[in-house]
């Protein structure tokens, strides 16, 4: 694993003091060496390791777009309590975000989220309503629905899935960083569809840059799947900001080929990230061996650290 040249600094005086919420964004991009072995040189996979922001996964950026977003428009009253649904990634984001801001946060998640999220999030300070596990994040929004209509003046509800602010925290800034760190080489960029904000946002990025870039969005194989934070489209409540046509390609990927390359990750190139990360990585792998030359970007979505508690570290890779 390496990094990706990282571009001239403007000055070299000593950077000032920053906030938390600074410090959001800005991540590497590291080439993955080990698990693209086979690859010829002239094919490189990189993964934008945004389980290095502050909260620990990719989800800081909407989360903080969209808190300063409904500040700002007034729409969120520093009174009144911050709720969305989460799998548990943009929860924990709102929450120290909201720690930081002095805001209330109130998260449904699915009551089968990982151990170490829950206590992540009541660390923080956040309420978390649990919802049916087996409603997934539909339940979830489900739920908050029916509290935010019956008590619509105590509630600011941000809907991840139906905010624009989201794709565009990945339009501005992960997708201008991408282009910045390949220097503007990036062929390829693969990663997988949740809330669709880092997909959409990222895709119209490059898209706009040059409209030969190929995106891929990935799902899992199955509605019945156990990766945290994607979503089976057929199966699930599609997102309001997401743009189906802008993919060029779709592909799946099995839980186990996911859990499979978190591992190889762990154990390889020293990245400690969740099963989402797997999945992009073993996508990101597939379109790389198809071709003769590129620049393959994807997304390494979230800590590892929030999966300790799941059996298959225990597995042979």
């Amino acid at each position: 694993m390496s990094t990706a040249p990282a571009s001239p600094s403007a000055s070299t005086a000593a950077p000032a003091a920053s906030s938390l919420v600074d410090d959001i964004g800005r991540t590497p991009l590291l080439r993955l060496d080990r698990v693209a072995d086979d690859l010829p040189d002239s094919v490189a996979v990189y993964g934008k390791a945004e389980h290095l922001n502050p909260g620990g996964s990719v989800k800081d950026r909407p989360a903080l777009r969209m808190i300063e977003a409904g500040l700002d428009a007034g729409a969120f009253r520093p009174e009144q309590t911050l709720i969305d649904a989460t799998s548990g990634n943009t929860g924990i984001a709102y929450a120290m975000i909201g720690a930081a801001k002095g805001l209330d946060v109130a998260l449904a998640l699915p009551e089968n989220a990982s151990a170490e999220r829950k206590k992540v999030l009541r660390a923080y300070g956040a309420e978390l309503i649990l919802t049916d596990p087996m409603a997934g994040t539909d339940g979830a929004q489900r739920r908050v629905k029916e509290i935010v209509d019956a008590h619509p003046d105590r509630y600011f509800y941000p809907d991840q899935y139906n905010n624009d602010a989201n794709w565009r925290a990945h339009y501005d800034g992960t997708g201008t960083e991408i282009l910045d760190q390949t220097d503007g080489a990036v062929s390829h960029f693969v990663t997988g569809l949740g809330t669709t904000g880092t997909f959409t946002g990222v895709t119209r990025r490059l898209k706009a840059h040059d409209a030969s870039i190929r995106c891929v969005a990935v799902e899992p194989e199955t509605a019945l799947h156990g990766l945290e934070g994607l979503k089976h489209m057929e199966t699930a409540i599609v997102p309001g900001i997401y743009a189906p046509d802008l993919a060029d390609a779709h592909r799946t990927c099995s839980t186990e080929a996911a859990v499979d390359m978190t591992r190889r990750l762990a154990r390889e190139e020293g990245l400690l990230v969740g099963p989402s990360a797997g999945a992009n990585v073993a996508a990101a792998l597939d379109v790389a061996r198809s071709l003769d030359a590129g620049t393959v970007v994807t997304i390494l979505c979230d800590t590892g650290t929030r999966y300790l508690s799941d059996d298959f570290w225990e597995e042979e890779s």
